[in-house]
């Protein structure tokens, strides 16, 4: 080719793509990517103020956080177990001392507050004049936690004892030389409540 149009020297013009071209897509990205972050945040704020369960989840998923689930888990406590009632216990009421008469009259008192009465008398050659204390309650290895603590309730500064080859449930009231009398009523049936009563759980006051 000649003239006009003839090429001289031995380079070559090279095509290139536009500079701007490129530059406009790598802005169309940019914005893509931008709006797509921002759409997902509000997803996010909109999901945990309305409650959306997916949202919500994502947000209580995070170090720090406590889900409604755990806050019912911080504040349930167990059922309590199933405390027995005065009229299914049976007492033997034993008099340790030298005193006459305190089994009869404690055994009577025992009775008007829905105990049933077993045996009444004198103490074994165990116990007889060797109590010192208020008294000793006497059951059963079951009676540990369920007879005795509901006898306890009567008279709570007795000593509680378990015999594992003693059989039946009946559980014995040994009145020992420090015995005044029964608690007050009114007291005993405020403690027989309480053993009623569902027990917080070591993390109940730790709210979220």
């Amino acid at each position: 080719m000649g003239g006009k149009y003839r090429i001289t020297g031995d380079k070559y013009p090279r095509m290139r793509p536009s500079r701007r071209r490129g530059r406009l897509t790598f802005l169309g990205v940019a914005c893509v990517a931008v709006l797509g972050l921002f759409g997902w945040g509000v997803w996010q704020l909109v999901g945990v103020f309305t409650g959306s369960d997916e949202a919500s989840a994502a947000a209580g998923a995070r170090p720090g956080r406590c889900t409604p689930a755990d806050s019912a888990r911080t504040h349930t406590s167990p059922s309590p177990a199933a405390v027995p009632k005065p009229g299914t216990v049976t007492v033997n009421v034993l008099n340790a001392t030298t005193r006459s008469g305190l089994a009869k009259k404690t055994a009577d008192e025992l009775k008007k507050r829905g105990f049933r009465i077993g045996d009444v008398g004198n103490a074994p050659a165990a116990y007889d004049k060797k109590v010192d204390g208020t008294g000793v309650l006497l059951g059963p290895a079951a009676a540990l936690k369920s007879t005795l603590p509901v006898l306890g309730t009567q008279l709570p500064a007795a000593e509680r004892r378990t015999d594992p080859a003693r059989k039946g449930a009946a559980v014995d009231l040994i009145i020992g030389d420090g015995f005044k009398g029964l608690a007050k009523k009114a007291a005993a049936d405020t403690a027989l409540a309480a053993l009623s009563a569902p027990q917080p759980s070591p993390s109940a006051g730790k709210g979220c």
